[in-house]
């Protein structure tokens, strides 16, 4: 029972701070880009963009850091026997992600906030894009190490400690599943982003709109062209999201079998597999009462043949009995099949949306319509939700193992932990979390419902009739928090 609660808390605390981290990742970029505009154009509305969305990335940032931080605490506390078999491969990617990736981010941000009226502007730009490298560099090492998990490489077990011990740092890094799992999650979480900076600029153009109240007339022209730039980034991210999720599924047919047929309820090996819409199965003798297919396209997934053989979950399981022993190896399939639609279903739904969002915003247009405004808002909660069926997928599917072939869940959880221990951590951990979705919620729907003037105010027409001060940057007020 110390287990299950375990493996609650641990996805639990997981789940919660990957809320954060995929807007983090693609919203650094945006920032970065917003900002090279003003730079390279001068024009205020950029400026001003950047600030918004700025504000917007350091509250999310903020919670991302103060999340992650309790997941480092968990490998010692309840996964001290998993910690103790891999600490020697991990010791090495997540020390690259601490002291090379994070605290490049973290310092960069930090020159970044206070840097506005000291720094020279190609400088102050240039901390925004190390502080967007180190936050894709850290996710890199971070990816890298879980990819090890589900396809270990560059490492061998110590016959007298038992512990997996570092051969090559360069084939962990340069794991296939690696750098595929990396393009799979960035793109995915410039989906995010890309859905946050339109569903945001909705929800402002609809208040402005609907909503009863005048805005000042510059906000009008900002939000239409961030509402575009957030279309063109999900649209594009979107286009890479499809492309890696084809090479997953290659690379899971590949070294995680039991993980594919479980996604698809596939129980016996087939020729030209067909993709599976909607099942309904019988997991205890190990097959479907009703199975709606797309015929051959799930050979096409994970072969690139139509005609491709999948390996089944009857014959994965028999073969992982036959090498590892008498055990039950099959992870839980219903979970597994409905993550895996719900997560292209979602996914999908909201990249649709941005393609569908270009078309109506062409040529200076905006819908007419307030519905349409709010599906693009309902968008930006469907992909985090999509991006966590995702990361539920990938992790009950690698399921009984936390390191395939090599290390059971079972045995990875630490001896001395009790049942009410991981009781009361997981109860505190989930009400605080739960304060801080709160705050969190609040703060930036706060900012948002304010708008650029909260971080950048808008010159006064009777101080300065000609707008001078929207043209020169020693007009410009600082950037204060």
């Amino acid at each position: 029972m110390a287990l299950d609660l375990a493996r609650w808390q641990f996805g639990i605390t997981t789940i919660y701070h990957f809320l954060f981290v995929p807007l983090t990742i693609g919203l650094a970029v945006i920032v970065a880009s917003l900002q090279t505009a003003w730079h390279r154009t001068g024009r205020t509305e950029y400026l001003r963009a950047t600030k918004f969305f700025g504000k917007l990335f350091l509250i999310n940032f903020a919670m991302g850091v103060v999340t992650g931080i309790v997941q480092e605490f968990q490998f010692g506390m309840n996964w001290s026997a998993y910690s103790t078999f891999v600490g020697d491969v991990f010791g090495a990617p997540l020390a690259m992600e601490a002291l090379l990736a994070f605290f490049l981010e973290s310092t960069f941000i930090g020159l970044w906030i206070f840097g506005w009226d000291k720094l020279p502007r190609r400088v102050h730009l240039a901390c925004i894009w190390a502080a967007a490298i180190g936050t894709n560099l850290s996710a890199y090492f971070i990816l890298a190490a879980n990819a090890w998990m589900r396809h270990p490489v560059g490492y061998d077990v110590d016959p007298t400690t038992g512990r997996a011990r570092l051969t090559d740092i360069w084939a962990v890094l340069a794991n296939d599943q690696a750098w595929s799992t990396y393009l799979h999650v960035v793109s995915a979480a410039f989906v995010i982003a890309g859905l946050f900076v339109a569903a945001v600029s909705a929800y402002k153009l609809m208040k402005e709109r609907w909503g009863g109240r005048a805005p000042h007339p510059d906000e009008h022209p900002l939000f239409r062209r961030t509402l575009r730039a957030g279309f063109a980034v999900t649209m594009l991210a979107g286009s890479v999201v499809v492309f890696s999720g084809d090479h997953q599924a290659k690379l899971m047919a590949q070294y995680e079998p039991m993980k594919l047929a479980g996604a698809e309820a596939l129980w016996t090996q087939e020729d030209g597999a067909g993709f599976s819409l909607f099942a309904v199965g019988d997991i205890q003798n190990g097959r479907n009462h009703v199975n709606i297919q797309v015929p051959k396209v799930l050979s096409f997934l994970a072969t690139g043949d139509l005609e491709g053989n999948v390996q089944g979950i009857n014959d994965v399981r028999a073969r992982y009995e036959a090498v590892f022993g008498p055990g039950e190896y099959m992870p839980n399939v219903g979970v597994l099949y409905w993550a895996f639609r719900l997560m292209m279903g979602l996914g999908g739904a909201g990249i649709a949306i941005s393609v569908l969002g270009l078309w109506l915003t062409r040529k200076g247009r905006l819908p007419d319509h307030r519905w349409m405004y709010r599906v693009v808002i309902a968008a930006l909660p469907a992909a985090l939700v999509a991006n966590i069926f995702g990361w539920i997928l990938t992790e009950m599917g690698r399921q009984p193992w936390t390191v395939m072939g090599e290390l059971l869940t079972a045995n990875s959880v630490s001896p001395g932990v009790s049942l009410a221990e991981v009781a009361i951590s997981l109860g505190a951990f989930t009400a605080i979390y739960a304060v801080l979705a709160v705050i969190e919620a609040k703060l930036l729907f706060r900012y948002i419902k304010a708008g650029p003037a909260a971080v950048m105010p808008y010159p006064d027409p009777a101080a300065d009739p000609d707008g001078a001060g929207e043209k020169t940057d020693d007009r410009i007020p600082a950037f204060v928090y």
